[in-house]
């Protein structure tokens, strides 16, 4: 385990590297936009107020850092993996349905992490080599490739070149501000390209403010979709259908740390710990779950932001919650941020996700993982091409994503298939025959 004084020498801001204000908030402010859209869609899609969700995103990732004890630079946003579960429960129930859901998944969470601080994670290491992390990183990048092109060139379904200009235009621009700006505005490329983007895309005429000029300067968080009248009441169709569903956002979460423990040249499977990491994104469902949001999860494209600007500190993650939970209280600013186009966004994504990915490839380099052994080119294969596919597992309700069954069939090949395959092995005792 590596010293608390270490320092990773390629971050610009390591992981307790406190930037000064001007800068915290800006960088605080970049990662607030970078998780905006995705934190406030899946209410979106379910029928929900998307200010509860900023607030429970918020306030589940001051949570998460305190249970990790700040050693872990992550985000907590809303989880898309309960969305067809949760649309289900909504039409049904309504959302006190959803909040158990929400809560008993969390738990799930919670008693995982009290089993793995009692017994250990030394399994950890045994069934997740670099052989089948690195290809399960490039799948959670690649897999959101998708969203991202549909972000750049659709516009209600239809393709939109004025859409994929404005997307292009925000790529560019990025790249343009990561390679080429010095100092400070070199550590905030992201939000810089958000901001020209959002400038073109409103000379492009694609950006409606009705919702800003319509939006209340102060309004409440919707709190009372749990607690005005309401008479409890069990709903066990609820928690059958969405705690199963944490076991593989589980094995989502443990990628993001994977990446996590690359980008920052740390094992935060030891320290602090895998179950402190499990932890603080059950409690931030649960969380999320009594206060009205969907259930949390740990986000790729915040991962993105740390990757490209190495920005580390978990102070700049910090004040990206602050300001969620700020903005969950104001109307105007938030309606602003949700204006936000969706090719801007697309046109970030375009590296952020590509980012991710590459670290994947990085890890298979940096452990020169030997491709000629048959064993690591199927395993690799298979996880590649389940994961970027998009196939997926469904039984009733519940559904396995495509990062979670790659992940568990690349966990599955490490541990059944044998160092070398037969005609491998009949090879190299041949060899030693003839010498």
């Amino acid at each position: 385990m590596k010293n608390e004084k270490f320092r990773n020498p390629e971050a610009i801001l390591d992981v307790q590297d406190k930037p000064t204000f001007p800068q915290w908030l800006l960088l605080s402010v970049q990662h607030l936009f970078t998780m905006f859209g995705s934190t406030v869609l899946v209410p979106l899609l379910i029928g929900m107020n998307p200010s509860i969700a900023l607030f429970s995103s918020g306030v589940g990732t001051l949570v998460y850092i305190l249970c990790t004890r700040a050693k872990i630079p992550a985000y907590l946003g809303s989880s898309f993996a309960f969305i067809m579960t949760m649309q289900a429960l909504m039409k049904s129930e309504g959302y006190p349905a959803v909040g158990q859901g929400a809560i008993a998944a969390g738990l799930v969470y919670v008693i995982v992490s009290l089993i793995i601080g009692k017994f250990g994670s030394q399994w950890v290491d045994k069934v997740l080599p670099p052989v089948v992390v690195g290809p399960i990183v490039i799948v959670i990048g690649l897999s959101l490739a998708t969203t991202a092109a549909n972000d750049a060139m659709f516009n209600n379904n239809h393709y939109d070149l004025k859409y994929f200009g404005v997307a292009i235009f925000t790529l560019v621009a990025t790249i343009i501000f990561n390679m080429f700006l010095r100092g400070f505005s070199s550590m905030i490329p992201v939000l810089l390209g958000i901001i020209v983007g959002y400038i073109f895309a409103v000379f492009m005429g694609i950006v409606d403010l009705s919702g800003v000029a319509a939006a209340k300067w102060f309004s409440l968080p919707a709190f009372d979709v749990m607690f005005v009248n309401y008479d409890f009441k069990w709903y066990p169709g609820a928690i059958i259908g969405m705690a199963p569903i944490a076991f593989v956002t589980m094995t989502e979460h443990m990628g993001h740390v994977m990446v996590l423990n690359k980008l920052t040249k740390r094992n935060f499977f030891k320290n602090p710990g895998l179950h402190r990491t499990l932890l603080g994104d059950g409690l931030s469902s649960v969380i999320a779950g009594f206060v009205g949001g969907p259930p949390t999860t740990s986000y790729g494209e915040n991962i993105g932001v740390l990757a490209m600007t190495k920005i580390h500190s978990v102070w700049v993650l910090a004040g990206a919650a602050f300001f969620a939970i700020l903005f969950s209280f104001c109307g105007k600013i938030a309606a602003l941020i949700q204006s936000i186009p969706t090719p801007v966004i697309g046109g970030i994504s375009f590296l952020l996700f590509g980012m991710i990915a590459a670290n994947g490839l990085r890890i298979l380099v940096d452990n020169k993982i030997n491709f000629e052994a048959k064993r690591n080119l199927i395993i690799t294969a298979v996880i590649l091409v389940v994961g970027i596919g998009g196939t997926y597992l469904k039984l009733g309700n519940f559904q396995l994503t495509s990062i979670a069954l790659s992940t568990i069939f690349g966990i599955v090949l490490n541990l059944i298939l044998p160092k070398k395959a037969a005609s491998e092995a009949e090879h190299e005792k041949k060899i030693r025959m003839d010498i």
